[in-house]
């Protein structure tokens, strides 16, 4: 799996906001704490925002939160918003002794897809997640 940088500043900054105690967070503290360019950081938190997966408050007092708990938003759900759906090549099938390599990439796919489906941010931001 090629992950953009895009989509790992997004899963940073929600990592941010699931470590946060309760409450808005500015945008410039996440892009401080992440070392994200706030430019892109601003237009990720739009696309989660539109997604429903955080909410926003304007004003001296305002930033953003988690839309809902942390145990219930896995790195699918971010990684979906901000690339989309992963689309992976239909193996036909290989000729001769190849023909094994496709059960391979899909034996892959599924267990990329399952991983990414079961890891929460609850879990990382707990340092409870382990390979």
């Amino acid at each position: 799996m090629r992950v953009s940088a895009r989509t790992d500043y997004a899963l940073r900054a929600v990592s941010e906001l699931a470590a946060a105690p309760p409450g808005p967070v500015p945008a410039e503290r996440i892009a401080v704490a992440q070392n994200i360019p706030r430019r892109f950081l601003d237009n990720i938190l739009l696309q989660l925002r539109r997604a429903g997966l955080i909410h926003s408050l304007r004003g001296p007092d305002g930033g953003y939160w988690l839309a809902r708990p942390a145990e219930d938003i896995t790195l699918a759900d971010v990684i979906a918003v901000i690339e989309g759906k992963p689309e992976y090549p239909a193996h036909g099938g290989y000729p001769g002794v190849a023909g094994p390599l496709a059960d391979v990439w899909s034996a892959l796919r599924e267990h990329e897809e399952r991983l990414l489906t079961e890891v929460t941010f609850a879990q990382i931001v707990s340092s409870r997640f382990s390979a």
